[in-house]
């Protein structure tokens, strides 16, 4: 079961809902996900974009990008940006207070060290546990890094949907270049939230409007192909096809940073297409999930 916490130590706010609370079925489950794309062997990346969900829908898709990045090699630090779901207004970067947060099995170090080189520029960074308590964005993804990089730090970071984004993620890069550490980034987010149960519908239920956002997250994919850190943020701000605006924003700025010069899209799919094989759905709502390397 997921270890108890103490004062310094985040507790899990969604284990047992979005994936296992027992150490043994979480294990089991993030080892199933974790299987590399073996064509995206011939580059070195520095990152990936990756969903969040459920693992029940999207956990092979984030697996196939985060073990993909681990066949690489080593790393000395994970850094996460993640969506922010907690609707609190804010203009900065949340950074966790706690020291580790409490995860199934074990607890996942949180890299509490880089924070003074964060907050010294400028307003950008913020200690702001607000923002981390109930958050799934980053911790459904934990499990995973930690069995594909053993005893490897994260850093989480939240970051707002706003025009600052970039800088945010192009800041985190060079702070951690600093220390020379070798660090990989991921950003969490889920694409395009489609149906009545989301409230968006703007090619009507079913079939059409399935496709429909579909292409509407291909709209966002092509700018992460180009790498266009700058127009995310207003894009998912036009056509609402992303939670984590910021985040994908700041890993694209952090990995242009380091000299990202591509992005790879490894898959592409939807809630009503994975759980076709467990639980079918009718064609009425589906979220949108991706994986894209970056490098």
């Amino acid at each position: 079961m997921v270890e108890p916490s103490d004062a310094n130590t985040r507790p899990p706010a969604v284990a047992g809902r979005f994936y296992p609370a027992d150490a043994e079925e979480c294990r089991r489950q993030a080892q199933s996900f974790l299987k590399p794309r073996a064509d995206a062997s011939d580059q070195r990346w520095l990152g990936a974009m990756v969903p969040h969900a459920g693992w029940i829908c999207s956990g092979a898709v984030a697996g196939q990008a985060i073990a993909t990045l681990a066949a690489q090699g080593p790393v000395d630090l994970i850094v996460i940006f993640g969506a922010v779901h907690t609707p609190i207004p804010v203009q900065h970067a949340a950074l966790d207070p706690h020291g580790s947060w409490a995860m199934p099995g074990h607890p996942a170090r949180i890299a509490k060290d880089l924070y003074g080189r964060l907050e010294s520029r400028g307003n950008l960074f913020a200690v702001d546990g607000r923002l981390h308590e109930q958050e799934h964005s980053i911790e459904v993804n934990v499990p995973m890094v930690q069995l594909a990089f053993p005893g490897v730090p994260v850093l989480p970071i939240e970051v707002p949907a706003i025009g600052a984004a970039e800088l945010m993620g192009r800041k985190t890069a060079e702070c951690v270049a600093e220390t020379g550490l070798r660090a990989i980034y991921l950003a969490s987010t889920d694409l395009t939230h489609y149906g009545p149960t989301y409230g968006f519908t703007p090619a009507g239920v079913g079939p059409a409007g399935i496709e429909w956002a579909r292409q509407n997250d291909c709209r966002l994919l092509k700018l992460i192909d180009e790498l266009a850190a700058e127009k995310i943020v207003p894009e998912v701000q036009q056509h609402h096809n992303a939670c984590g605006a910021g985040a994908v924003a700041a890993l694209l700025g952090a990995c242009r940073q380091l000299g990202a010069t591509s992005a790879r899209l490894l898959w592409h799919t939807n809630s009503y297409e994975t759980l076709a094989n467990v639980h079918p759905q009718p064609p009425t709502n589906a979220v949108g999930y991706a994986a894209v390397a970056i490098g």
